[in-house]
């Protein structure tokens, strides 16, 4: 089973403060900059896949975002210059390292996964070109950040060779199209701008909460606890990645609204669906012209109408059904199924575990307390 270790964990990043020796804005925390790398990895990875015809694992995609993450999870707060001289000289015993630590969560969530960690860690051709795609993520990401941070810092000591370093890492990476894409600042840099907008809406905004937690972290939380949902029920591969980006996805549209609560959508009558069709067309006005235009169906159908379980039908038609339906007929690639309860449920598990994860902490608001009892309630017996 998911084990409650591993799901404590996930938030840990909210904690971990990036930049702390620098002046910076709020929103820089490494749960933050781990959802915006995996979006940068999605697009990068489809570049690669639809302009050099390039066969990309996203598995193997997504299980290295989640090792990486955990990874860092565990050796935090090192500064990157001696983060990486640390790896180039004992990678070894550190990965060995983390691995013991984990050991026993990640074979309770999936007895498979331990093994895909191990040979991730220390087989170097092991998703060789996913490696690769996260690493320039990493980098796409640490740099958005310091575009931020470098005016406000531009007289401390050493920021000069910082962003020297950046810029070299992301010239290592110039042969993958989508970072060329990114650095010519069109349309694909103003899509993964305008995202990043994410990491600065708070999550919980209308009352006091430890640790605050952005949109962009609690969409990370959720690919992830999706991810994990779809190992326990034997999801077929695509279902699997469908699901994870599903719930990568499923708030965008918040970057076009911000985070309008559930009280508020659910007080007058009509007015969720209202809002939701306002969020569809400024999805299609706003965002989509962003990006490539092969790319819209794929994510048209990964984002909206997103609480769904769907599936693509042999007419290559979206058809909703259940996620029993799923289950018993369509647990196919060939179907492309997402389970939309899945990711809702998910959703509800991250806000119960942000709310008491506070609770905990001793901040404790009649709002965090109501959602605790009514969220255990509706799940307790499923």
């Amino acid at each position: 089973m998911i084990g409650k270790t591993i799901l404590q964990q996930l938030h840990q990043g909210a904690h971990i403060q990036r930049w702390n020796d620098h002046i910076r804005p709020k929103g820089f925390t490494e749960l933050d900059k781990q959802g915006q790398k995996m979006i940068i990895a999605f697009v990068l990875a489809k570049y690669e896949e639809t302009d050099r015809n390039a066969p990309i694992n996203w598995r193997g995609l997504i299980e290295g975002g989640f090792f990486e993450y955990f990874h860092r999870l565990l050796l935090t707060d090192i500064k990157p210059p001696v983060y990486h001289k640390l790896m180039t000289q004992y990678s070894l015993k550190l990965n060995k390292w983390v691995l013991d630590k984990l050991k026993d969560d990640l074979q309770g969530a999936d007895r498979e996964l331990y093994n895909k960690f191990e040979q991730y860690l220390f087989d170097e051709q092991y998703c060789y070109i996913e490696k690769k795609i996260l690493k320039a993520s990493h980098y796409l990401a640490t740099n958005w950040e310091f575009q931020i941070i470098y005016n406000l810092n531009s007289n401390i000591y050493g920021i000069s060779e910082t962003r020297k370093n950046i810029e070299n890492q992301i010239e290592e990476h110039a042969d993958l199209a989508g970072v060329q894409k990114i650095s010519l600042k069109k349309k694909t840099n103003d899509f993964l701008d305008f995202v990043g907008q994410l990491r600065f809406q708070q999550r919980w905004a209308h009352c006091p909460r430890i640790p605050e937690t952005s949109v962009m972290g609690h969409m990370l939380i959720v690919a992830i606890l999706s991810y994990l949902c779809s190992l326990k029920i034997e999801a077929c591969n695509k279902r699997i990645c469908n699901n994870y980006f599903a719930g990568l996805f499923h708030d965008l549209p918040e970057v076009l609204t911000r985070d309008i609560i559930s009280p508020v959508k659910k007080s007058v009558p009509g007015l969720d669906e209202l809002i939701k069709e306002i969020e569809d067309r400024q999805l299609d006005e706003k965002i989509f012209p962003l990006l490539p235009l092969s790319w819209h169906q794929e994510i048209n159908y990964l984002i909206k109408d997103e609480f769904s379980s769907r599936i693509i039908n042999p007419e290559r038609n979206i058809q909703l059904v259940s996620s029993r339906e799923i289950n018993e007929k369509y647990n196919d690639d060939v179907y492309s199924p997402i389970d939309g309860e899945i990711i809702r449920a998910c959703d509800q598990l991250a806000a119960y575990i942000e709310a008491s994860l506070s609770i905990s902490y001793g901040i404790a608001s009649p709002q965090l307390v109501e959602a605790v009892d009514s969220l255990y309630k509706k799940y307790k017996n499923k």
